[in-house]
């Protein structure tokens, strides 16, 4: 996906106006094309794992980073999360996304989805305040779901 933004940046650079921060820019070309990959996923049927594919040989080869419970443990909550995160709205979950898992600022998320500033942080609150709840009526519970303003 990043050789394909940069790709597409390059190609598209004229028509690039100045109106927004270059770097805005560029994560709007990397948002769409995830979008657009994730729409695909959806319709692709996962693939099975191999035969003959020894999953403990194969951690064995990384070296013990973590046990196994935590491992299964954080692959549950990601799931959960995952599973949660698919109740929201695009603009919540867009916005959750790019402020909890890529650091954006809230101005930059603004910029990027071309709305107010006050407009993303009531995305991102009501979007936590729903995972949040939807989390505790499963019985998960998350590591770290912030909702804090930066």
């Amino acid at each position: 996906m990043c050789q394909e933004t940069f790709l597409r940046a390059f190609r598209g650079l004229r028509g690039f106006k100045g109106e927004a921060k270059f770097s805005s820019w560029l994560y709007r070309i990397a948002l769409n094309l995830c979008r657009d990959w994730i729409r695909r996923q959806r319709r692709t049927p996962t693939v099975p794992m191999p035969d003959g594919l020894d999953l403990m040989e194969l951690a064995g080869e990384q070296g013990p980073v973590e046990s196994i419970e935590d491992l299964v443990a954080r692959r549950e909550m990601g799931r959960a999360v995952a599973e949660a995160m698919r109740h929201l709205p695009d603009e919540q979950r867009t916005a959750i996304v790019l402020k909890e898992y890529h650091g954006l600022t809230f101005q930059e998320i603004a910029d990027l989805q071309g709305c107010p500033l006050s407009t993303v942080k009531t995305r991102l609150y009501q979007g936590l305040s729903v995972l949040r709840r939807h989390l505790h009526q499963t019985g998960s519970r998350p590591a770290r779901v912030s909702g804090k303003a930066s």
